[in-house]
């Protein structure tokens, strides 16, 4: 059975994050893919890929960084955290260079703009969500998400 494993939030870049415009994108895409990116459906999956561009259309800003940063020039240059579940959550919570950071925080305090990464059963990353909005005062009941794999 999957759980969810605390979210994600985008703190900031050398900009700041955007999370209408991430919201906006993820919406636009969810149903489709976006010719720009190569789809990971066949490769294990595409919802962490999905989650990076939602993240990118946010902040606007990549980490070049070799083996350690986050980005994407095509499916043959980019870097494992771009689409790699566990990979992402280390980037966003290590990073101390360009692109967007984050932290782990408890479900009840997501937003809009946040990812939500679940886990199997406590043991390894296996999905990446992209929140896009909330239902409920004061904690979320109702938590809208849009993610790829499965649209």
């Amino acid at each position: 059975m999957n759980t969810v494993t605390p979210c994600i939030r985008c703190v900031m870049t050398e900009r700041a994050y955007n999370r209408d415009a991430a919201v906006e994108y993820a919406r636009r895409w969810a149903l489709s893919r976006n010719p720009a990116y190569a789809s990971f459906n066949k490769l294990g999956g595409d919802c962490t890929n999905f989650a990076s561009q939602c993240l990118y259309a946010g902040s606007r800003v990549m980490n070049y960084t070799p083996d350690i940063g986050w980005y994407y020039q095509s499916l043959a240059r980019r870097s494992a955290p771009w689409s790699g579940v566990p990979y992402l959550f280390q980037f966003m919570t290590t990073n101390h260079g360009p692109g967007p950071y984050g932290r782990s925080l408890p479900l009840f305090n997501v937003q809009p703009g946040d990812i939500i990464q679940l886990n199997l059963e406590g043991q390894r990353f296996c999905h990446s969500i992209f929140v896009v909005g909330l239902d409920g005062t004061p904690s979320p009941d109702t938590i809208r998400i849009c993610a790829h794999s499965e649209d």
